[in-house]
């Protein structure tokens, strides 16, 4: 093999394999749980909250509570609100609804994500989930950690 040709081959190698890692499928450290506050609807008691968890990890969330503070157009908080989202199976989108009582949904002005209150994978202990939530909003509030 002459000289010239060697080196060739090593570029070939070289962009081959970095072909092969850019189209790799993400791995499990970049799965996220992504947390959408989709709709917003009034009913006689206050507001009800549509959510999607969209659960992007392998992991089957057994356990899942966040506390939510609900900000006033003004602000300020109106109330503090704990939902359970579990169970959040792994690998799917889950649509949960809960109402928000006594406050229209027109004077919600933003929901924050006080605390993850509770997140355990089935069958394995308590972890920190924040690291992996991302939060989007598709109503007139944001949701924001």
């Amino acid at each position: 093999m002459r000289p010239g040709n060697c080196s060739a081959l090593i570029a070939i190698a070289t962009i081959a394999a970095q072909m092969a890692v850019a189209g790799a499928p993400a791995s499990a450290q970049d799965a996220r749980l992504v947390v959408e506050l989709n709709k917003f609807e009034d009913v006689e008691s206050g507001c009800r909250s549509f959510f999607l968890f969209r659960n992007q990890t392998e992991t089957v969330f057994a356990a899942f509570e966040m506390s939510l503070a609900i900000l006033d157009k003004g602000g300020v908080i109106d109330r503090l609100l704990t939902i359970d989202a579990a169970p959040l199976p792994a690998e799917r989108t889950t649509l949960k609804l809960f109402e928000i009582p006594e406050i229209g949904c027109a004077d919600i002005g933003e929901v924050l994500l006080h605390d993850i209150t509770a997140c355990a994978p089935q069958n394995e202990a308590e972890l920190d989930c924040f690291p992996l939530i991302d939060l989007s909003s598709k109503t007139s509030a944001p949701l924001v950690k």
